[in-house]
């Protein structure tokens, strides 16, 4: 499907802050609170994974939602002590987040059974008014049945994702009837040792990239 002028230019701005700036900047709505900064690495050498180095580790955030069976879950608390892949971005996205999430997928089905239980794939929405739980379920279901989705305020959202660096505007609905949701597309690993997030993805990482780097992540190896 073609790309939306939104999805476009986002995926070229991360793209180049990765290149150029080497940083991630936490973008929200315009007002006080500042901006949190994401500084990277690219230096391969001193990290077994593929994906870029984090040189400031996130904490996970402090978010509560609803699952995709429509119980309240925590981030924090259920994926305490695993392995975590956290990515935000909508269902009716048509280019970067189906096949991002289509890409961890296969890499997923590639890692033995024991290793998958150790890696967790969170999907939060940004456009929760449309992702309802079954929504949710329905589209993550084609990429990964254990996949965990997760819909609610966008407020929330929001502030959870700017914590990490990642930008995210409210959804707007096209003239035609479409809606886009303007999100960064970043993918953050945590490490079961500290929960806290290590490696970045950003959008167009290959699939062989996370192949490679998600038996890592189930073991737990300091990046």
């Amino acid at each position: 499907m073609p790309r939306t002028a939104r999805s476009t230019r986002l995926a070229g701005a991360a793209a180049l802050a990765l290149a150029a700036a080497l940083t991630l900047s936490a973008c929200g709505s315009s007002g006080g609170g500042g901006s949190t900064a994401a500084k990277v690495t690219q230096q391969k050498e001193d990290t077994p994974y593929q994906g870029t180095k984090l040189a400031r580790n996130f904490e996970k955030p402090d978010l509560q939602l609803t699952d995709t069976s429509g119980r309240p879950y925590d981030l924090r608390q259920q994926t305490n002590g695993k392995a975590t892949l956290l990515f935000f971005g909508y269902t009716s996205c048509p280019d970067v987040c189906p096949t991002t999430m289509g890409d961890i997928g296969v890499a997923m089905k590639a890692l033995p059974a024991e290793a998958r239980k150790k890696v967790d794939v969170v999907f939060v929405s940004t456009d929760p008014q449309r992702d309802t739980p079954k929504v949710l379920r329905t589209w993550l279901d084609s990429m990964g049945t254990d996949f965990i989705g997760l819909t609610g305020d966008l407020a929330k959202v929001k502030t959870a994702a700017k914590s990490l660096g990642i930008m995210i505007e409210d959804p707007v609905v096209n003239a035609d009837g479409t809606v886009t949701s303007t999100h960064g597309a970043q993918v953050l690993a945590f490490l079961p040792s500290d929960d806290k997030a290590h490696v970045l993805y950003m959008s167009g990482t290959e699939e062989k990239t996370y192949e490679h780097d998600l038996p890592l992540l189930a073991k737990g190896v300091a990046a």
